[in-house]
């Protein structure tokens, strides 16, 4: 579908698009739930400036399409604060700017995140860059690890701990579970949360390049083990079967002792909810090796703005010391790892656990991700949902393996 929508808006003229005159203005989408941290960098940007930045926010379900139908229209903003994963769509469509050349006369260019910066190349050409920063961790309550005779203070390093654990939490009883995880079709977070495990142990679930579905390993299926057995053993909320990302974030409710979530919640933990004692580390993988999702946005520019000189200047402004530290204390990880450590000092030390997440992270490489993995009725989302709530795993796998090639054989 989004291939569809991105071939049909490319064969529009692209300076058509509208700018803003004279750099006075920066016309900016953004999707919805990036959170405080860009808004205000934003507000800091145009205390200070003579540029102004204005900022739209888009229902983050719409965002896509909402920004394909605009090029058509020409009526599309300057810049877009974009999910890291669709750009490398946006770019093969031709409807991104080209940034390489300026992109690499950056001093700090090598530094930026390394994940964006991959998801933002297409044929060895860079259309987008990092804006916003995410991993995904793992997160225990510590109170709950207390009550349950557990040490609070040792994060467990494989999943036999967590499992070990989550019995133990489960075991005190009424609506106390030891895990939780948003399993009910939603894909984005199981890409999110699950993926790391198999990372870890060195598999994928497509090829390097993106062309060849790699589904059905021994990796996989000892994931697939794990979470299985947790829920066989009632560790986890019946609720999660049926949860499409709208409870992600159950860790919050106090009665879960244990689930893999994004680093952006510390920031939410700490603010919204301080009642909650929790620690966190790195995501072990099913052999113990820890991986991430590397996820968040990379910022692009609409083919043709007349206002590139003034988006790079507010990308630059992002990336100054000044601009990291509001991330960061917004919630959201710095993306230049040659100040890193300035930008988080003085903030919760936790913070640095999705930090440290960063060097192992991946995110999957394709022009398919919303077919084959974001989307609800897509074979990575009912993979997921048949193979550990179902009955017939190998089924789940086989099903999902042969939908997957085939969606990736149709757009060679």
């Amino acid at each position: 579908m989004l291939k569809r929508l991105l071939a049909t808006t490319g064969l529009i003229t692209l300076c058509m698009v509208s700018g803003a005159s004279a750099a006075e203005e920066v016309t900016m989408w953004v999707r919805s739930g990036i959170g405080d941290s860009f808004k205000k960098v934003v507000e800091a940007y145009n205390g200070s400036h003579d540029t102004k930045v204005t900022l739209t926010e888009v229902p983050f379900s719409e965002l896509v399409q909402k920004y394909a139908t605009a090029i058509a229209g020409g009526q599309a903003p300057d810049a877009l604060s974009m999910d890291l994963i669709y750009t490398p769509a946006f770019a093969a469509a031709g409807q991104l700017e080209d940034l390489t050349d300026w992109a690499k006369s950056l001093p700090y260019f090598s530094s930026l995140s390394p994940s964006h910066v991959k998801l933002g190349t297409y044929q060895d050409h860079i259309y987008g860059l990092p804006l916003s920063v995410e991993t995904s961790i793992f997160a225990w309550n510590k109170d709950l690890y207390k009550k349950a005779g557990l040490d609070p203070e040792k994060a467990p390093a494989t999943w036999d701990e967590i499992t070990a654990n989550a019995e133990k939490i489960r075991a005190l009883g009424g609506d106390t579970y030891g895990f939780y995880f948003s399993g009910g079709g939603c894909g984005g977070c199981m890409i999110f949360t699950f993926t790391p495990l198999v990372w870890g142990a060195g598999v994928d679930i497509l090829s390097a390049d993106g062309k060849k579905a790699t589904l059905d390993t021994p990796e996989m299926r000892k994931a697939v083990d794990v979470y299985r057995n947790m829920v066989k053993k009632d560790l986890v909320p019946a609720g999660a079967a049926s949860d499409n990302g709208a409870n992600f974030l159950t860790f919050t409710n106090g009665k879960v002792g244990q689930q893999s979530i994004g680093a952006f919640s510390v920031g939410t933990l700490i603010t919204q909810h301080p009642e909650i004692n929790f620690g966190v580390t790195m995501i072990p993988g099913v052999n113990g090796q820890p991986s991430s999702f590397a996820g968040g946005d990379n910022v692009v520019v609409t083919k043709g703005t007349k206002n590139i000189d003034a988006v790079k200047d507010f990308i630059q402004y992002t990336y100054s010391l000044e601009g990291q530290k509001i991330l960061a204390k917004y919630g959201s990880l710095p993306t230049r790892g040659d100040i890193a450590d300035k930008v988080l000092e003085g903030l919760d030390p936790r913070m640095q656990v999705g930090l440290k997440a960063i060097a192992v992270a991946k995110t999957p490489y394709t022009l398919q991700f919303n077919d084959l993995i974001n989307s609800a009725n897509g074979p990575w989302a009912g993979f997921t949902n048949a193979a550990i709530f179902g009955d017939d795993v190998d089924g789940a796998f086989s099903k999902a393996q042969s939908e997957m090639q085939s969606i990736i054989d149709a757009a060679q």
